[in-house]
């Protein structure tokens, strides 16, 4: 729910309805939406104007329900919204709103409908409106994929005209004047003389209009605040310590919780002696939950110590105890008995590898890796007889509504939750495991707030990472081109071991298997790109840019490989190859912002890279050094198409972030296990990027398409491949698995 105490749940509805001295107004996204969840239980004097306003005595709140994990999705929804209502944004809160149906992801079916039917065209079309049908009737509220910009692009917009013209047919009411002498601005609305009356002023009267339906949304050439330099809400906040994030939060009367829970992830407890931790001082007691025991006591450095006091006797993980044992499942699985998906199959592979003249191959390897966001899991769960209430930062809140009601024996309807700010998640937040367990607690505990946290080591060790792949790549290069391309790739299934967790079963592929290599813009003349799904490992989740992740640096490795025994340069070929009009200009873009010229000699080195994923085409150059100390990232250069670049500031820091967040993976980073438990706890033994070795980095965001997109996830994936492009051309050192700190130093 955030932190508004006026908003509940219920439901979204067409037309205004007068209730307490308010009014709610439909979002006229689709042609039946969901009830107004903002409806219930308003104060006297709230008005909830569509599901994404709300105006009491206090002034306008506009309702953000993509989490905000750091990447700025309340200031971005928020500058949607205000950018059609006529507010600023330092006049405005936000808030995330309640668990609802109407807050669905409309974004969601666009990947989805791109993979089920990849020809595009009418069967896509068909295909998008029946997944969206899908994902609206089950309300599918989630924050990921890239999707907070493209899902609210238009609807929020509409929200915040919906409000300012029914707010004017307020004001045109009150005073005798006509719609079109009255103007709006700064969050009133001007009448002809000058005067003006503020939307709180309006909005009691607003309860009593039917709210226009039909409205045009405004020019570029009028916008305020999309496509301008915008200070995000929370910079203040953020700049000063003062923001509070979900470790932060207290409740009055609340205990604290930390968890012991098997370290070979998802074995059995066989037995636990708790009696020394229970003699600990601030220790209240030791339950046992699912999977383990939680301490409660009046602290959580005390709970930790308590924790760790407890002798147990685990039985062993139920997945393979050693790597190669991995490694070896995943060998074992491209066979047609393991086949998934064959999305793209252009010419005849087969009689192209007839003749074995130019043939190449290659096999290439990605780790399991750890979300690790600075702020380790944690939650706030108090149930009650007949209602419970959680705090915490998540990105799934229906997920976390229903799993709780079903813990505790409530009906979703009766489950409060306010969404936090986050630390961080990187996917980690699409996991509800630290809620379901402090649930448990909370249920022995009833009417008491238990706040449960996770330690860093913790966080780690019961991660759910990204997944383990691996790749085999064959193909031909013969008189100066890339004729021929073969990729196959296995790993588990991301969507089944995570929606496995929620108890669902998705039918058919699983279409991250093969995002961002069964569908990159190249038309090579013979082109198979193959999925093989391998017996599930480690459990695992989805990790930022998911799939895309490791076939980013697969489908990219392979390609170079091929483009360098054909002779080729790198940047040409790809161009050359490029079937994709926006893709083109990516690549072009690229090229000359770094000066592309050839060879750069004296140990140095640049890589190139272009991966498609969540529907943004993204390149980057790489140019390292290679020095006595070893490999330095120079510099880097990035372009990628969104369609709209909504804040240049936010869209230049996330583009940033995601290269960082790349190279520092594929530079050092890796989950292990022995004997089923992960090797790396902290992160003195996950290391990513330092701060010396950061590149300097130049982005420039283009905006030639007819989608608009997000940004978040899209620099992650060419990364790796640009960096390992550039590493083989400073050394000749040709890199097929990370993270690349196994055959290279770095500076």
């Amino acid at each position: 729910m955030g932190r508004l105490k006026t908003i509940t749940r219920r439901s979204f509805m067409i037309g205004s309805i007068a209730m307490a001295g308010g009014v709610a107004f439909g979002a006229y996204v689709l042609s039946k939406p969901h009830d107004n969840p903002l409806l219930a239980d308003k104060g006297n004097g709230d008005t909830a104007i569509t599901p994404y306003v709300l105006i009491n005595a206090d002034g306008v709140t506009l309702i953000t329900p993509r989490a905000d994990k750091g990447q700025g999705a309340y200031s971005v929804q928020a500058a949607l919204i205000a950018e059609e209502l006529d507010v600023e944004l330092d006049q405005i809160r936000v808030d995330p709103g309640p668990p609802s149906p109407a807050y669905w992801n409309t974004a969601l079916a666009d990947e989805a409908a791109a993979f089920v039917v990849p020809s595009g065209g009418r069967a896509e079309r068909i295909a998008h409106s029946v997944l969206s049908a899908v994902m609206k009737t089950i309300g599918m509220q989630i924050t990921g994929g890239s999707t907070t910009v493209a899902d609210g692009y238009i609807k929020l917009r509409q929200a915040g005209a919906v409000a300012r013209e029914t707010l004017k047919l307020a004001a045109a009411q009150h005073t005798g004047t006509a719609m079109a002498d009255l103007r709006t601005e700064a969050g009133r609305v001007i009448l002809p003389d000058g005067s003006s009356l503020s939307y709180m002023e309006l909005a009691p009267i607003a309860a009593g209009i039917t709210p226009p339906q039909e409205i045009a949304l405004r020019e570029p050439s009028e916008w305020r605040l999309i496509g301008k330099p915008m200070r995000r809400v929370d910079i203040v906040a953020k700049s000063t310590g003062t923001l509070d994030y979900g470790i932060d939060q207290k409740i009055d009367g609340m205990v604290h919780a930390a968890i012991v829970l098997n370290p070979a992830q998802g074995g059995p407890m066989q037995s636990f002696d708790a009696s020394e931790a229970l003699a600990m001082r601030g220790v209240r007691d030791v339950v046992q939950i699912t999977g383990g025991v939680a301490v409660i006591a009046d602290n959580t450095w005390r709970a930790f110590q308590a924790a760790a006091a407890i002798r147990f006797d685990w039985g062993p993980a139920p997945f393979p105890a050693t790597m190669d044992a991995h490694w070896e499942t995943l060998s074992n699985s491209f066979t047609e008995e393991f086949q998934d998906s064959r999305q793209r199959d252009d010419g005849d592979v087969e009689i192209a590898f007839a003749e074995t003249s130019g043939l190449v191959s290659a096999e290439y390897r990605a780790p399991y890796l750890a979300h690790a966001p600075l702020e380790p899991l944690g939650a706030i769960v108090r149930v009650d007889r007949d209602a419970a209430e959680v705090w915490t930062g998540t990105q799934i809140p229906r997920f976390i509504q229903n799993n709780v009601a079903d813990i505790a024996g409530l009906d979703p309807e009766q489950v409060i939750l306010h969404g936090l700010y986050m630390g961080g998640s990187f996917g980690h937040r699409l996991e509800d495991e630290v809620v379901k367990q402090a649930t448990e607690i909370a249920v022995k505990m009833k009417g008491t707030p238990v706040k449960l946290t996770y330690s860093r080591e913790q966080d780690m060790t019961h991660d759910f990472p990204r997944q383990i792949a691996m790749a085999r790549m064959r193909g031909v290069a013969r008189n100066g081109q890339v004729e021929s391309y073969d990729l196959s790739i296995a790993m588990p299934s991301v969507v089944l071991s995570q929606m496995g967790r929620q108890g669902l079963s998705i039918p058919g592929p699983d279409s991250q298997i093969v995002a961002g290599a069964w569908d990159q813009p190249f038309a090579i003349p013979n082109h198979r790109v193959t999925g093989y799904r391998a017996l599930q490992l480690a459990p695992i989740s989805s990790w930022r840019s998911v799939g895309a992740s490791s076939n980013g640096f697969f489908y990219n490795a392979g390609l170079d490989e091929l483009i360098h025994a054909a002779g080729a340069d790198p940047l040409a070929e790809r161009i050359r190859l490029c079937d994709d009009d926006e893709a083109r200009k990516v690549l072009e873009a690229v090229g000359e912002m770094s000066g592309w010229d050839g060879v750069l000699g004296d140990g140095r080195g640049r890589g190139v890279a272009l991966t498609q994923s969540f529907g943004v085409h993204c390149a980057q150059v790489v140019e390292v050094t290679a020095t006595d100390a070893g490999i330095r990232i120079d510099r880097v250069y990035v372009a990628a198409e969104v369609g709209r670049v909504i804040d240049p500031v936010n869209f230049n820091n996330l583009v940033k972030g995601g290269v960082i967040f790349g190279l520092g993976h594929a530079m050092n980073c890796e989950i292990t296990y022995t004997d089923g438990i992960a090797d790396q706890s902290n992160f003195d033994s996950y290391e990513a990027m330092r701060m010396h070795q950061c590149p300097a980095i130049e982005v420039r965001g283009l905006e030639n398409g007819a989608r608009v997109l997000g940004i978040g996830e899209p620099p992650v994936p060419p990364a790796a491949p640009a960096l390992a492009g550039a590493i083989f051309a400073a050394t000749g050192t040709r890199l097929r698995e990370m993270p690349f700190s196994k055959f290279v130093d770095f500076a």
